[in-house]
């Protein structure tokens, strides 16, 4: 579910939408992996901090004086980063946006917004995918630039910013402006015009799912120009090519659409540059195929290892074997299956199972072994937070240091017990055959 808000400067809004498995491969980092912020910092995106996280990119295209550059500042929030009020029927957030382009000698541009984000049910507020997108257009003039972010939630202490340098173009005589990912809308058919765009900023493709589609536009170009545009994947090869036309003249726009599977996981550029001749016209952006777009997984054997303690075992066996090509496809079957909620944009059950994984990998890690694959955190993930935890390592009536869980409502109690004294809890073997047990019950009623 999407809405916009309009504000007062040039454009402004949020948009809503509502046995034991082998070891991994040393050197697999589950941090780096879950480590969204990272990723698209590497890219080059602004990045908020963990106080009130956030993802941005500033894209620039003509403005309509040549002394001017039109720049796009869009950013992608979740609803769990904001502080919801209940008003009447509804809850609200309210936050502020102060957008800045600082040069090292004379005035800065500043740019304000407050906003407001309204959802009718509450669970709505606990949303952690990329819920509101807000965007800003701004005039300013071409040069080098500190472009800053701050977001301030207006209903709580919370804050964050993200800065980076960047030179903002000058567009003269011919060009072509900077790829803009994007959702929905149309283009302008002036410069006076603002583009009227949804913008995509986190530039993500969710492998097998929906179309990255890219808004460009060119200046001062021939009719019937051609242009070449390619995706190029982390290694510098090209993934997928194709040719666009241009209409030509003052301004002219077209859409650059990657299908879904045209491209592989992990981070890629999107080049457009022109097919024979002007060899000046050339634009790219970054963008990153992934396996969702809260969970930054960008390889695929890394993405089925994690899922060694996922319930559907049967499919994931299927991702497993299946080739290449087929990959996609399978995969977005996997996802519609598994999905106990299709109504909305997130599979509750990935999400649910990874956030477990990630507190497993922080909270039960042993000398070399990741938290998520020891015991204590393979039955963290498939069966959760237990109920009580019982420390009885001070216990001397006992041969090695123990530590129980129980399970009220399941009513099972495990035994972990570090039989070597160096910190390493293993399930008991009755533990672990109740464990099992217990286990193939949950899955039954699930």
């Amino acid at each position: 579910m999407w809405a916009l808000c309009s504000a007062v400067m040039l454009a402004c809004g949020p948009w809503q939408r509502v046995g034991a498995p082998d070891r991994t491969p040393p050197g697999v980092g589950i941090t780096q992996l879950f480590d969204a912020s990272t990723v698209y910092r590497s890219m080059g995106f602004l990045v908020g901090g963990p106080a009130l996280p956030f993802v941005g990119t500033v894209r620039y295209l003509r403005a309509a004086t040549p002394d001017s550059t039109l720049a796009l500042c869009a950013l992608s929030l979740a609803n769990t980063a904001l502080t919801f009020r209940r008003d009447a029927n509804e809850f609200v957030a309210e936050y502020h946006v102060e957008v800045s382009f600082r040069p090292d000698t004379g005035p800065s541009r500043l740019v304000t917004s407050d906003q407001a984000v309204r959802v009718r049910a509450f669970k709505e507020t606990l949303r952690g995918d990329e819920s509101i997108i807000f965007q800003q257009f701004v005039t300013v003039r071409p040069g080098v630039y500190h472009v800053g972010v701050l977001v301030r939630d207006r209903n709580g202490p919370n804050l964050s910013r993200g800065e980076r340098v960047d030179t903002v173009p000058s567009f003269t005589g011919q060009g072509i402006g900077n790829p803009i990912p994007y959702y929905d809308g149309t283009g302008r058919s002036n410069l006076a015009e603002l583009p009227k765009l949804v913008a995509n900023p986190r530039a993500t493709l969710p492998f097998g799912g929906d179309t990255l589609r890219f808004y460009l536009e060119g200046y001062g170009l021939a009719p019937g120009t051609r242009l070449a545009v390619s995706a190029v994947d982390g290694r510098g090869a090209p993934a997928w090519q194709d040719t666009v036309a241009l209409s030509g003249g003052d301004l002219s726009h077209t859409t650059v659409a990657l299908l879904p599977g045209r491209v592989p996981l992990g981070r890629a550029d999107l080049v457009v540059a022109a097919v024979a001749g002007g060899g000046s016209l050339k634009a790219e952006t970054p963008f990153v195929v992934s396996l969702s777009d809260q969970w930054i997984i960008t390889n695929f054997d890394q993405m089925l290892s994690l899922l060694r303690y996922f319930d559907r075992q049967d499919l994931v066996a299927k991702l497993r074997s299946a080739p290449p090509d087929q990959r996609p496809g399978l995969w977005r079957d996997f996802w519609k299956t598994t999905d106990p909620v299709p109504m909305t944009p997130e599979n509750e059950a990935l999400d649910e199972y990874f956030r477990r994984v990630q507190i497993a990998n922080q909270r039960f890690q042993e000398s070399a072994d990741p938290g998520w694959l020891t015991d204590r955190g393979e039955v963290f993930i498939t069966l959760g937070e237990p109920d009580e935890v019982v420390d009885l390592r001070g216990d001397v009536s006992r041969d090695a240091m123990t530590i129980r869980w129980n399970y009220i409502q399941l009513r099972v109690s495990l035994l972990f017990r570090d039989e070597s004294g160096f910190g390493r809890f293993r399930l008991t073997p009755s533990s672990r055959s109740e464990y099992q047990r217990v286990l193939a019950r949950v899955r039954r009623m699930q």
